[in-house]
């Protein structure tokens, strides 16, 4: 069996006003290739199918008409669960739907999935409380997927055992265990798809995605240890962290797939992937990573004069671009608006000041002599960086007049 691990989609994302939905139906598109290219038997998608609790309609229709293409004309069954930027009940609502053409939705951590048999010879064998058994058209062994989305931790608990008071990775060892020990023999594939922190015990904490909701907070979730897995399993297919990644484990891969784009300078560097699962009933599960080669890569750069960034800027049209200028004094709005019209991708232009103490100490006396409209320029210039355009001073304008007038 083949199976095809992705997660955190964050299907509508911008990166600051920049819409990101372009790039995403292109790299959807591209795993879809890759699923039909590898002959996948399922797909698992581990959490953060949106960017917040109520994406944008683009996003949504983008979601499940992606989906309904990667089905395979519905013999390839996609289980879905939702991660900590996804309403539970936005993901589960379409579920009695999504089911008819293959698509498994799972919203919440105790979720029982009906059972289900399609024409496409699909059948949903076996269920219990975050536990479903599939039959998968083509395949002799039946796929055993123990689901647990994401929910913080006081959630997690009345969902699966409110009377019990001990940590929740503790808790949830338990129930993974009890769930593996009934269901999950030699006689097909088992895997467990969950949206959570984990980390190798006695390992430091990694670094949550920048710009991510963070799951280890006040209210949140604890870090899972990877022994808190059970060991009748063949793959955990993780989601939240950005970056692909193992979790260090002698019994099986433990696996973050990843994003399928970098959502934030800090990922510019990082190649993405989805993952290709092929395991056997009994067996040790081969993993391999695909790279994914679309999108628009997030760049970096940093540059000692104006001539120099526009050059660049000119013979580098395809990535989305953090500049940096290193300068004696702040940026015009005529450098800003030379730079940007060179290059329609450019998120944000930082400017290096030099001699910054210089121009912060000139600008910390205040000279109340002078206008009102004199001192605002100086109070824009110090905040922003750079000169008052012609828009928001007219504004300033209008504002004083009518206080004036007052």
């Amino acid at each position: 069996m083949k199976i095809l691990h992705t997660s955190d989609w964050h299907l509508g994302k911008r990166l600051d006003d920049f819409s990101r939905l372009p790039e995403q139906n292109d790299i959807l598109c591209e795993i879809e290739e890759i699923a039909d290219r590898e002959n996948v038997d399922a797909i698992v998608i581990s959490g953060d199918l949106f960017d917040t609790f109520t994406p944008p309609v683009d996003a949504i229709n983008l979601f499940y008409r992606s989906l309904k293409r990667m089905t395979n004309n519905g013999a390839r069954p996609i289980i879905a669960i939702a991660g900590n930027h996804d309403s539970p009940d936005r993901v589960a609502a379409p579920d009695p739907l999504a089911k008819e053409c293959g698509i498994i939705l799972v919203g919440y951590p105790n979720t029982t999935i009906d059972k289900i048999k399609l024409d496409s010879g699909i059948e949903v064998t076996n269920t219990d409380s975050g536990f479903a058994e599939i039959s998968i058209p083509g395949c002799d062994e039946r796929l055993r997927i123990l689901h647990t989305p994401y929910a913080n931790e006081v959630r997690m608990r009345q969902y699966i055992d409110p009377e019990n008071d001990n940590e929740l990775r503790d808790t949830l060892q338990g129930y993974w265990k009890e769930l593996a020990d009934k269901y999950c023999d030699n006689n097909g594939v088992n895997i467990l798809a969950t949206h959570l922190f984990v980390i190798r015990r006695g390992e430091e904490s990694q670094e949550e995605p920048d710009d991510e909701k963070p799951i280890l907070h006040v209210g949140g979730a604890q870090a899972i240890y990877a022994d808190n897995f059970p060991d009748n399993l063949q793959y955990v297919a993780l989601g939240h962290l950005h970056r692909p990644q193992t979790i260090k484990d002698d019994r099986y891969p433990i696996c973050y797939s990843g994003s399928p784009l970098s959502y934030s300078f800090s990922e510019a560097s990082q190649q993405k992937y989805v993952y290709i699962v092929d395991v056997k009933a009994g067996g040790k599960a081969n993993v391999e990573r695909c790279e994914l080669t679309r999108g628009r890569p997030l760049i970096r750069k940093t540059f000692d004069n104006i001539d120099k960034a526009s050059e660049w800027l000119s013979e580098n049209q395809s990535a989305l671009i953090e500049l940096t200028i290193k300068a004696n004094d702040y940026l015009t709005a005529a450098d800003r608006k030379r730079l940007n019209s060179i290059h329609n991708g450019i998120i944000s232009i930082i400017p290096d000041i030099k001699n910054r103490d210089i121009i912060s100490s000139s600008t910390n006396d205040i000279d109340l002599k002078k206008s009102r409209e004199e001192l605002f320029k100086e109070f824009f210039k110090a905040r922003k960086g750079q000169n008052v355009n012609d828009e928001i001073l007219d504004l300033f304008r209008e504002i004083t007049a009518e206080e004036e007038k007052e």
